[in-house]
């Protein structure tokens, strides 16, 4: 079944679109990787929200924000892909629609993320995102700040 996906600001989700979200967050940032923290940090209103769906189901989710939220440069974070669906190649489908949809809007811009050291390689850096500075804690989990130019 192929992908649908949909691009809101914060004012244009549904209620029922916000608890899906927040459920699927939580479900793999707090519960699965075991990290006590607030995931509703108050940047969501800021973001746009990438929902991808297979039918009715929420299976993908990234947000996109702008310079001056997170970093300096344009961001995109909470890149989450169902447990359902790991292995099929929607985690790089995701970004590389996030990417697309950032660029559409903002044009040629840097795009900051704050990367799981462990998927750094494998899975940014093929996308073109490049390593920057050191490996860093953020809720008990290595993480390594990267950015894409081109």
């Amino acid at each position: 079944m192929e992908i649908s996906w949909s691009l809101k600001s914060f004012t244009e989700l549904t209620v029922f679109e916000l608890y899906e979200i927040m459920q699927l967050r939580q479900r793999i940032f707090v519960v699965e990787q075991n990290c006590a923290y607030l995931d509703a940090d108050g940047k969501d209103i800021e973001g746009r929200h990438l929902l991808g769906r297979k039918g009715k189901d929420l299976v993908a989710y990234l947000r996109i924000l702008p310079s001056g939220v997170s970093s300096p440069e344009d961001s995109i974070g909470r890149v989450v892909v169902s447990p359902d669906e790991r292995g099929s190649g929607l985690g790089k489908l995701i970004m590389l629609e996030g990417i697309a949809q950032l660029r559409k809007s903002r044009g040629l811009v840097p795009i900051r993320i704050s990367a799981q050291a462990h998927l750094s390689n494998r899975y940014y850096g093929p996308l073109g995102f490049k390593e920057e500075g050191e490996i860093y804690d953020e809720d008990g989990i290595p993480h390594i700040a990267m950015l894409l130019k081109d």
